[in-house]
């Protein structure tokens, strides 16, 4: 494997490159044609230039080296029945998406994910939703499916900056069978708030948090 080539390979693929991520995959094919994670890449860049049976014929030689892959069997039920796409790149593509701001943004594993059909059905760069529930928030996709939350300490501190008015949007940062991490991005800081930061390194902050006395939340 060529970590070298797989970075540029990926972040091609982030800055909406496609041709370029197609070249920098089908060299890395030349050396190792069973490569699943190139041929995944390289399909989604089929895809998104618009040609899905290209795309499709590059999925299947997935799953003929790996029966099972759950990339490749999710971008066939995505595509299936679709003719042609747009061409346009998605939400991936956008530069800086994943651009992090100390005390605004926050890079989180999820806990107890949903099931594996779910988890299947989401990518890299999809727009997910925070739902607060009960003393929880979790993660759902933007049809509402369940695929995972965040930590009891960490959803304690942001069901209180929504409450006093901050708002958030999360995307899917990475995805596996059974690991999910989201990014979480401040998109607007209410003026009560205005010197505290929504997420810090130290996460003794986010049990001790709270701009005027005790948090009315007593689990956590």
């Amino acid at each position: 494997m060529d970590i070298d080539l797989d970075n540029q390979a990926v972040s091609a693929a982030l800055a909406g490159k496609w041709k370029e991520a197609s070249k920098i995959n089908l060299t890395i094919l030349e050396t190792n044609p069973s490569d699943v994670d190139a041929l995944n890449r390289l399909a989604r860049a089929y895809a998104e230039m618009g040609d899905l049976p290209l795309a499709r014929a590059t999925a299947q030689k997935v799953l003929k080296i790996d029966a099972f892959n759950s990339i490749a069997n999710k971008s066939l039920n995505r595509w299936k029945g679709l003719k042609k796409t747009s061409g346009q790149p998605s939400t991936v593509s956008k530069a800086n998406i994943f651009l992090e701001e100390p005390g605004k943004t926050k890079i989180v594993q999820l806990m107890h994910l949903g099931s594996a059909k779910v988890i299947a059905t989401i990518d890299t760069g999809d727009e997910v939703k925070l739902n607060t529930h009960g003393h929880r928030v979790n993660i759902c996709s933007c049809e509402g499916k369940y695929i995972g939350r965040l930590s009891d300490d960490l959803s304690g501190h942001i069901r209180n900056l929504i409450r006093y008015g901050n708002e958030y949007s999360v995307c899917i940062k990475s995805v596996e069978k059974e690991d999910v991490t989201v990014f979480i991005r401040e998109t607007k800081r209410c003026k009560d708030l205005q010197d505290i930061p929504s997420f810090s390194s130290d996460k003794i902050d986010y049990m001790a948090f709270d701009p005027q006395s005790k948090s009315e939340d007593e689990d956590f």
